[in-house]
């Protein structure tokens, strides 16, 4: 196995929308839109006082998770991190369910037991939502391995992860079991250059984390995480060549939070104006107004997409407002073994 990178599409590229469908670009927006609505008003929630505990937005980001998912197919596993609210929700849970998890409520995706961070849906293979950082990155391994010694059809691993984790042990030791047992395991690298709040220089020797796959005889590359399109190209690309070889692949897409790291951050380790700098390399406004100048979408159309996307969210709070709490007669049910008529454990 080649250990170079083997995908070229490098920060800042762009790709051709007129290359692709009109329905197909309507639908990046439109996921986009979703995810863009449904975090800004969790935001607004959380400072309401409705959503408690730890809150990570994926806002900025948006283009990594609408540029991967259409190519994932139901059979594939999907693991992600803290910061997953998008990744769940174009997988395909419901945004009902993801708000009443928020909620803390039991019509949530984890019967409210795990909220923001937790989200998990056996129904979708959406198995995480890991708040460890880098915690995701075994499972990934151990969903792969099942599927490498009893083959689902060509079933695959997709494992979102941040920057961050490339700093944890359990990044090298899962890249180099994937690589030594041939697993078809997709290594999803978000870098948006902080990770909780140290910039990625400062924390690593050699910040070319395709580099560090590749030491791994792991092939690997990178992309432009702010153009959907770019994350489309680099992202079939990279999931075909899983499919095919039955063996992993790193994919490195940079991109850029416009929030801060959690709701508890004071963001005091970056500059305002290089937040608003990237700001400008937003990846929703800049593929709309790139669909706008090819006549593939207009003003109205854009309009109705994000009624839409705030009337879903509405619904979502509705429902979530509407929710049960756990009783509190339930609150060990999952924790611990009943206990035996005889009083003791089995």
């Amino acid at each position: 196995m080649d250990a170079k990178p083997v995908i070229k599409a490098l920060p800042g590229a762009t790709t051709d929308v007129t290359q692709r469908s009109r329905d197909y670009c309507h639908g990046r927006v439109r996921d986009m839109l979703r995810i863009r609505r449904m975090e800004e008003r969790c935001a607004e929630l959380y400072g309401a006082g409705k959503i408690r505990g730890f809150l990570h937005l994926y806002i900025g980001e948006e283009a990594v998770a609408a540029g991967v998912m259409p190519h994932l197919r139901p059979a594939d596993n999907v693991v992600a991190t803290y910061r997953e609210h998008g990744h769940a929700l174009l997988r395909g849970v419901s945004m009902n369910a993801i708000m009443a998890e928020m909620f803390g409520k039991r019509e949530g995706c984890s019967r409210g037991r795990g909220g923001s961070m937790h989200l998990f849906d056996a129904a979708t293979r959406f198995y995480g939502g890991n708040a460890i950082v880098g915690g995701g990155l075994p499972l990934a391994c151990g969903l792969a391995l099942a599927d490498a010694r009893a083959p689902r059809d060509d079933a695959i691993t997709a494992c979102f992860f941040g920057e961050g984790a490339v700093a944890e042990g359990a990044f090298h030791e899962s890249l180099n079991l994937a690589a030594l047992w041939r697993l078809p395991v997709l290594f999803l690298c978000e870098n948006n250059l902080y990770a909780m709040g140290t910039a990625l220089a400062r924390s690593e020797s050699q910040p070319d984390l395709a580099a560090k796959a590749a030491a791994y005889r792991i092939e690997a590359g990178h992309c432009n995480g702010m153009d959907v399109l770019a994350v489309d190209e680099a992202a079939g690309r990279a999931v075909e060549h899983v499919r095919r070889t039955r063996a992993p692949f790193f994919l490195e897409l940079h991109t850029y939070r416009f929030r801060a790291h959690s709701m508890f951050d004071a963001e005091l380790y970056r500059a305002k104006a290089e937040v608003e700098a990237w700001k400008e390399r937003g990846p929703i406004h800049t593929f709309t107004q790139r669909l706008k100048a090819a006549g593939m979408l207009t003003e109205d159309e854009f309009l109705a997409f994000d009624a839409a996307a705030v009337a879903e969210v509405d619904a979502a709070v509705a429902f979530a407002e509407a929710g049960r709490w756990e009783p509190v007669e339930d609150l060990l049910r999952d924790v611990s073994t009943p206990r035996s008529a005889e009083g003791a454990n089995p």
